[in-house]
């Protein structure tokens, strides 16, 4: 046992020592080159005022709720949705950080803060306990050091009050979180943490990075020497990965994966600065490898949802190769249309136009895209699967609930249920534009209720009508690398690992279309829509590929 008297006044003593150093993980996080190194700098020091205080709203949205019986603390009235501004991006991805580091360790410091009698406090109201949890956090992060404050920032009043309290409670604080380690017997405070989390953090921290590589801006040749000339070396793939190297990805022709201890030297190099490399998530680069591969020369493509500009982005890259347009549904304001095309100009992007509607609001008539052969849909969804949820909240314009979920293991049925019928309804909208003749379904969710299922209600569902010809399901085709294999599967799935995140991929296709499509993207390698022209005057699909066959 460690609850020895000695032990205690050790653990007091160098409980400034012993803290995990869990903002060092999150550092690793940062994206941009010039954030990352302030972050550097100023990580261990505090952060301003603005960020506790976004920080504390977000915390107040996705804190666990607790029986009347459990409870320690009382919270404010967190009914309605916070409203967040931040600064730059920097400032917005440590406001995230920051409460999600409160709520995963909300038990501890609820209980840091009744044991040392520093709550409750009749000078602080219900609702600033939420910026009371999100400041002792980062307190005892810092080993209960003094924050430093930085000139140029507007101070926040609610802020410093709640900082100068803390902070002179600083010794009891200390001695309640020693206390606490003993009661636990844990070596440090991550390991207060149940094994789940502790095991997903370990898992995310090193997940390998994927990148893809911006041909608007830099051919992926002169990627090659550019990382030659910094010191790295090209290997065969991921379980030949040694400190400065990289590798192709096996599935996607223009997507490199790094070691994952190279983040912040790799966000630090003039490739990423002038977005001739951009680092992503690499189910999103599946689904745009699977949708490329089906358009023919001068067909467009319909974007289903704004969400992430890096996977928008990405498309109207690969679909450069093709002269398509990329039509993107759901850019509701003009501040939102103009932030976006300010993105796409910086990426060398010219062949996206943006519409006012979302996409189930979209006419399958509408003239604009009349020449829209294919739809990608990547719906909101669960994503329990994500390997990195703070990236893919800021990235991807995922819901900050997924914290919550995250922390519990698990989405709620009633979740899951409006989720799931919310992407049934989009898929069964998709299938209504009688021109498109594929459409690519993608989610990072571990749920069939989001995946299978809702593809098999959506092709059961009839919505085609009688006048088209019914959708079926092939195998995704992407632009592989030559040591790649085709997958005969007609579903990708990715299922969560130490190398991957969690991807599901479905692709429909009109069936007048389904066994030439089947026959030369498994054989070939080669798109949909090049079947397409190649067998138009053939009797059927079927002997098409017999007669390609012999």
């Amino acid at each position: 046992m460690r609850g020895s008297k000695s032990n205690l006044i050790s653990l007091r003593e160098d409980v400034t020592n012993d803290t995990s150093d869990l903002s060092e993980m999150k550092i690793s996080d940062e994206k941009g080159s010039v954030e990352k190194r302030t972050m550097t700098l100023i990580g261990k020091k505090g952060y301003h005022d603005s960020v506790y205080k976004n920080a504390a709203k977000i915390f107040q949205s996705i804190r666990t709720e607790k029986r009347k019986d459990r409870i320690l603390v009382r919270y404010g009235d967190g009914s309605a949705s916070p409203m967040l501004t931040f600064k730059d991006q920097y400032s917005q991805r440590v406001s995230y950080e920051l409460a999600f580091s409160a709520l995963k360790y909300q038990n501890l410091l609820e209980e840091l803060l009744v044991d040392s009698c520093v709550y409750p406090c009749h000078s602080i109201p219900d609702e600033l306990t939420s910026l009371l949890v999100v400041m002792l956090y980062d307190l005892q992060d810092r080993k209960f050091q003094a924050r430093e404050i930085f000139d140029e920032e507007e101070p926040v009043a609610e802020v410093r009050k709640i900082e100068r309290y803390l902070y002179s409670f600083r010794t009891k604080l200390a001695a309640a979180l020693a206390r606490c380690r003993i009661k636990h017997d844990a070596l440090s405070v991550e390991y207060i943490l149940p094994e789940s989390i502790r095991k997903q953090e370990q898992r995310a921290s090193a997940l390998p990075l994927c990148v893809w590589i911006n041909t608007f801006k830099i051919s992926p040749q002169d990627v090659f020497r550019d990382l030659k000339t910094k010191g790295f070396t090209r290997v065969e793939s991921v379980s030949d990965f040694d400190r400065y190297t990289y590798c192709m990805d096996q599935h996607c022709h223009d997507v490199l994966v790094f070691p994952s201890s190279l983040k912040e030297e790799l966000l630090n190099l003039d490739l990423f600065a002038d977005c001739k490399l951009l680092l992503q998530d690499k189910s999103c680069s599946l689904a745009v490898h699977s949708a490329q591969a089906l358009l023919n020369t001068g067909d467009d493509i319909i974007a289903a949802h704004a969400g992430s500009h890096l996977t928008i982005a990405h498309m109207a890259v690969l679909a450069n190769h093709s002269l398509s347009t990329v039509f993107v549904c759901g850019v509701k304001s003009s501040e939102k249309a103009a932030e976006l095309r300010n993105l796409f100009s910086h990426m060398g992007c010219k062949n996206i136009q943006l519409l006012h509607e979302d996409f189930t609001e979209t006419g399958p008539t509408d003239p604009r895209l009349q020449k829209a052969t294919v739809i990608l849909l990547l719906p909101p969804c669960s994503g329990l699967g994500v390997g990195n949820p703070i990236d893919f909240i800021l990235n991807e314009n995922g819901d900050a609930g997924l914290l919550r979920d995250l922390f519990r293991g698990s989405v709620s049925e009633d979740k899951l249920n409006i989720l799931a019928e919310r992407q049934l309804n989009e898929l069964m909208h998709a299938m209504e534009f009688n021109k498109v003749q594929s459409i690519v379904y993608c989610t990072c969710s571990v749920y069939p209720e989001e995946n299978e299922l809702v593809v098999k209600k959506a092709m059961e569902s009839g919505v085609e009508g009688n006048k088209v010809q019914p959708y079926r399901l092939i195998p995704p085709v992407f632009s592989t690398c030559s040591n790649s294999k085709t997958s005969t599967e007609i579903f990708f799935k990715m299922e969560p690992s130490e190398f991957s995140g969690c991807c599901f991929l479905a692709v429909l296709a009109r069936e007048v279309h389904t066994y030439m499509c089947y026959y030369r993207c498994v054989t070939e390698q080669v798109s949909v829509g090049d079947v397409q022209y190649q067998v138009q005057n053939s009797v059927s699909p079927l002997q098409a590929c017999r007669v390609q066959s012999l």
